[in-house]
């Protein structure tokens, strides 16, 4: 879009005086008349039809009936919200960023806008849009983060979790692939990346804030080398996803954590589609055998996917409550989703993500296990009442995850005989948060610890299109391989 274009929008602008009092004056010119002419055939004040041009007076039907037979034209064609040429659209975006809050937050002067030259327009449009995109990326504070997660989760619980129409995307694309039972082969993965017109390019130089790279004017997909050698299903499909569900760079946090959610999962609805995993789980739930590791090893996947997909599923078509905890070593919450109460620590803003969850619960205390091979089960009384989870240390030691369900839900899964047990008083204090009084009393002034502070702390939204990614690199790095 050039600078003299209208802006391009989904719906036509809203009509406004402003809109209407340009479109009377271009009329007005188109017509030859002056002010003062204008006025007399409708029986007005030059200076009431200028206020009426300027957007600072509302007309009446009446009197907005009477301006368009005078001009020889139709009042439909006064109310048109569209911008008669580049120059309008430019006048129009000007006068409306003056007239907007933010502007005159800033305290800067008003300019006359119908009387600056072309180019000086321009440039006063092109700063009031980048001083726009700077405000709005300041915006996006760790607060704004915190509530975006908090927003986005009560829709997923609203949901169960479950969205049809990605799990409609997902069968499409499997069926591209000519899937039709079992495992979801690399094959078949390939196969959806060539039936969308995309070529597979495993490189060794891919910029190290990036999980792929897509090309979208050769229709490339560049993939890690690593993943050739372990396991590049995800990354591709989550490199696809974009790509079917019509992405574009987020305009804030809020849209680039929506767009994340969608694209991992669609890659789980892939990886393990909707028609042969429910049938695997219902016949282990009348079995009394659900299990994560089953749906884990029964389709291939790491154990988070398996754990995601199964808290897309298992309120939708099992009909149980569930919980899921993705927790740091250190005990931060790094994913959080719930619909059966269990009681989690959350912020003024109500925000899960970034606290610390309870020492008691089964995704803290898994950390203490020495076997990381076998699954670790786990019941914990809580003030909200007694809930059973299974959680895993993830490779490499650094994440958790945990699954679980209230007591009376238990029966159906495997590890329901377990025998630990712990209590919660979360989110009281004294449970797990507060030290034992007689060590505070020696140590609470004498004591001064050095805190690790995650970068994240410090900038929620770092600048670029994709939040957290060097656009250098990432155009570097295509240039290298556009050849």
């Amino acid at each position: 879009m050039t600078s003299t274009q209208a802006p391009k929008t989904e719906t036509s602008p809203s009509v406004d005086n402003l809109s209407i009092g340009r479109r009377i004056r271009f009329f007005r010119k188109e017509a030859g008349l002056t002010l003062s002419e204008l006025g007399e055939r409708v029986g007005r004040a030059a200076s009431q039809i200028s206020t009426i041009e300027n957007g600072k007076r509302e007309t009446s039907v009446t009197l907005l009936a009477s301006i368009a037979q005078a001009l020889g034209t139709e009042v439909a064609d006064l109310l048109d919200p569209t911008p008669v040429d580049g120059r309008q659209a430019l006048e129009l975006e000007a006068e409306r960023n003056q007239a907007s809050p933010m502007y005159s937050s800033l305290g800067l002067p008003q300019v006359r806008i119908k009387s600056l030259p072309q180019d000086a327009l321009e440039a006063i449009v092109g700063l009031q849009r980048q001083l726009s995109e700077v405000l709005t990326r300041r915006a996006a504070t760790p607060e704004e983060a915190r509530r975006a997660n908090r927003e986005l989760r009560e829709t997923m619980r609203e949901k169960n979790n479950y969205f049809a129409d990605l799990e409609k995307q997902a069968a499409e694309l499997l069926s591209l692939a000519g899937y039709e039972s079992g495992t979801v082969s690399q094959r078949e993965t390939a196969t959806i990346a060539e039936k969308l017109g995309f070529s597979l390019h495993y490189v060794s130089d891919l910029p190290s804030s990036t999980r792929s790279i897509s090309d979208t004017a050769n229709r490339r997909i560049y993939l890690p080398n690593a993943d050739a050698a372990f396991d590049p299903r995800t990354h591709l499909l989550t490199s696809l996803a974009p790509h079917v569900l019509g992405h574009e760079a987020p305009k804030d946090f809020r849209e680039f954590l929506q767009q994340r959610v969608d694209a991992n999962y669609l890659a789980a609805a892939v990886l393990l589609p909707e028609s042969a995993a429910v049938p695997v789980l219902t016949e282990a739930k009348r079995k009394r055998e659900l299990s994560v590791e089953y749906l884990r090893d029964m389709f291939g996947v790491g154990y988070e996917t398996a754990a995601h997909r199964f808290t897309n599923l298992a309120t939708e078509h099992l009909g149980l409550p569930v919980h899921f905890m993705k927790v740091h070593a250190s005990g931060t919450i790094h994913k959080a989703y719930s619909n059966d109460g269990l009681p989690f620590p959350t912020d003024p803003l109500g925000a899960i993500e970034g606290q610390f969850a309870c020492k008691r619960f089964t995704s803290r205390t898994v950390f203490r296990v020495a076997d990381r091979f076998s699954p670790y089960y786990q019941y914990t009384d809580t003030p909200q009442g007694s809930y059973w989870c299974t959680a895993r240390v993830l490779p490499g030691g650094d994440y958790a995850i945990s699954v679980g369900v209230p007591f009376a839900h238990v029966k159906w899964f495997e590890g329901r005989e377990s025998s630990i047990r712990s209590q919660s008083r979360c989110p009281d204090p004294s449970c797990c948060r507060t030290a034992p009084e007689e060590l505070a009393a020696k140590w609470e002034d004498n004591s001064l610890p050095s805190a690790k502070m995650h970068a994240s702390l410090l900038a929620a939204v770092p600048p670029g299109a994709v939040p957290g990614v060097d656009d250098t690199e990432v155009f570097e790095f295509l240039e290298r391989h556009s050849g």
